[in-house]
């Protein structure tokens, strides 16, 4: 589709999802209540991490840029959301869909690369328990900490520049609650058959990748946990992994279902998307508190001695 005697648009509409006109308040302020919710959840785990010299573990490390990772997630999508409310609030500058969408694509894959190193550490704890302080000391955390953002970040780049310098007109409508870059693409004058194919091989890639590492890890941890002679060390090795597990299916499942039906971005991607953007952020912190003694024990001792203050 060509660009000749068509407006080219400078800024973009989020169709986001068409809810009812008479909804708008009450769901500015529930999405409100999540958003800050979501945030003071993961600072709370910051503060209890850095609170207790015994929670400066691998575990725990790792724990904290995930709760980073959410608290910027929720930021980049939840807001914007939140604007769809407003009168005129759907309207975003050219300039803020690309940073939207660079941010939004860096943080999603960094997540992603940040399970699969979670995976890795539990792999490690259980199934080579002997030499797990010397092989996860704390140059090898930070390293493989960077990493996930790093790779986060070129993949990103690599993305957002499928974007950048195309020609967009006549419409101007994104039909997602955020700047993705299936949608922005699809706006596109020009033929972007490349860039959509290059999206979809990288971002599945990405994903094969993750998934792999992390399904062979728990093969492993599985089998390691099936020779414990007790039932009782059987449950206490299973149980550090648990909350990490269910963080991975609530993540991955939605996120794969919505890129698996062949980039295709309708309502009903609209609804899933909302789901590992706004909710999974705020799940995060319930999940690995309610599940982890130590992190339970460490946030009483930490209400304690601010209501001592």
């Amino acid at each position: 589709m060509g660009c000749e005697n068509q407006t080219v648009w400078t800024e973009f509409v989020l169709l986001g999802i068409p809810y009812p006109q008479q909804l708008y308040t009450p769901l500015f302020l529930f999405f409100l209540l999540v958003y800050f919710l979501s945030i003071t959840g993961n600072i709370l785990i910051l503060l209890t991490v850095a609170s207790k010299s015994d929670l400066h573990k691998p575990m725990y490390w790792f724990l904290c840029n995930l709760a980073i990772m959410d608290i910027a997630v929720s930021t980049v999508v939840v807001p914007k959301v939140m604007d769809g409310f407003v009168e005129g609030g759907r309207i975003i500058s050219f300039g803020g869909c690309l940073t939207q969408l660079f941010f939004y694509h860096f943080l999603s894959c960094s997540e992603f690369f940040l399970y699969t190193v979670m995976a890795y550490d539990r792999f490690l704890a259980i199934c080579k328990p002997l030499h797990y302080n010397t092989i996860m000391n704390h140059r090898m955390c930070f390293c493989l900490s960077l990493g996930t953002w790093l790779g986060g970040c070129l993949h990103s780049i690599m993305v957002t520049s499928l974007s950048y310098g195309l020609p967009y007109g006549p419409k101007n409508e994104v039909n997602f609650i955020l700047c993705e870059i299936l949608s922005v693409l699809k706006l596109a004058c020009s033929d972007t058959w490349f860039q959509e194919i290059f999206t979809l091989v990288d971002i599945g890639l990405v994903a094969i990748f993750c998934i792999f590492f992390i399904v062979m890890s728990y093969m492993y941890i599985v089998s390691a946990i099936l020779k414990i002679p007790s039932v009782e060390g059987q449950h206490r090795a299973f149980s550090t992994c648990t909350s990490h597990l269910i963080v991975v299916m609530i993540c991955y499942v939605p996120a794969a279902f919505n890129y698996l039906r062949t980039g295709t971005l309708d309502l009903l991607s609209g609804v899933i998307a909302l789901f590992y953007t706004t909710w999974t952020p705020f799940l995060n912190p319930l999940i690995y508190t309610l599940r982890n003694k130590e992190m339970k024990d460490a946030m009483l001792r930490l209400r304690d001695r601010v209501r001592g203050l």
